[in-house]
């Protein structure tokens, strides 16, 4: 059974340079710069996020869906600042099938440093070990090459192929779905 008490308060989760912590009103400029960057948002098959109303409407979902226990969306920040580099979690929680996708985000000028391996590591420790999941998927286009490595790189196998599964960006794309399977 999926540990519910999770939902009980936000978690705070630590790595070595990170705090991943709970996404906040104050992140959503940050947020509006990184989902208005067309490198952040080339495989990402969604509209930018141009306007700080777009933004603001993203984090207030993303606390209901805390509240909800759907998914936990986390900011990423570097330790002893304040201002998120990236977001990060797990999306979709299914509570009765303890699973969850996998998901995220981070700012052009973080990018090469293994931070985001450091984030998805701990994300993916934290839903196998204190959420209790039993899989964690992730979709992703299989021209990111970044993202396919991680995945890969982490025990993640691919269990699907969509080929022309969406149209973005002026043409189809496909799509890759892979899975990590815990206890």
């Amino acid at each position: 059974m999926v540990n519910e008490t999770v939902f009980d308060h936000f978690p705070k989760l630590t790595t070595r340079r990170l705090v991943l912590r709970d996404i906040e009103i104050e992140d959503a400029e940050a947020i509006m710069h990184m989902r208005s960057n067309k490198m952040i948002n080339r495989f990402i098959p969604r509209p930018e996020t141009i306007e700080l109303e777009s933004a603001i409407q993203l984090v207030d979902r993303t606390q209901k869906a805390f509240e909800h226990k759907q998914a936990i969306g986390f900011a990423g920040v570097l330790r002893g600042h304040h201002t998120i580099i990236g977001t990060c979690g797990l999306m979709n929680i299914e509570v009765e099938h303890r699973h969850a996708e996998i998901g995220g985000e981070m700012a052009t000028e973080y990018w090469g440093k293994g931070i985001a391996q450091e984030a998805f590591e701990e994300i993916v420790r934290f839903g196998l070990e204190d959420l209790r999941l039993h899989t964690i998927e992730a979709k992703v286009n299989p021209e990111n090459r970044g993202a396919v490595h991680l995945l890969e790189q982490r025990g993640f196998k691919r269990e699907g192929y969509f080929k022309d599964r969406g149209f973005f960006n002026g043409r189809y794309q496909d799509l890759a779905v892979y899975t990590l399977f815990g206890d």
